[in-house]
């Protein structure tokens, strides 16, 4: 796994406007950054590029990816993988094992709960 920079802090919080594009930008791979809190949920965005985790899976929380920037591929246990291009995204249920593969640099949102661990927890 590559050193993955994972910062739980809730960056804008809530009544703040966010520039999704600029932030996206504003980094360099290996980035997942807390950007808002909805309920229970988070907003988090991520920047990566290649492998990030080997197949790994989340418990209790499902989770959704959407491509803002570059192409992600996500094999998902017993289907044909997901290739997400821009403006395109993908729930992955709780329990499910999958394994994201960055084509290139890409930008990603994803909406979780604050309890997910970006890089599995099974």
């Amino acid at each position: 796994m590559q050193n993955y920079d994972i910062r739980y802090d809730d960056k804008y919080g809530q009544l703040a406007q966010i520039d999704v594009a600029a932030e996206g930008a504003g980094y360099e791979p290996w980035v997942n950054q807390t950007l808002t809190t909805v309920n229970d949920s988070v907003v988090r965005l991520a920047v990566i590029e290649g492998e990030l985790v080997d197949w790994h899976s989340h418990e209790h929380e499902d989770e959704f990816f959407l491509v803002l920037e570059g192409k992600l591929e996500l094999e998902v246990e017993g289907r044909e993988p997901f290739v997400l291009g821009v403006n395109q995204g993908v729930t992955i249920p709780r329990g499910v094992l999958h394994h994201p593969r960055a084509h290139g640099r890409t930008v990603l949102l994803m909406v979780e709960p604050a309890t997910v661990i970006p890089t599995g927890n099974d």
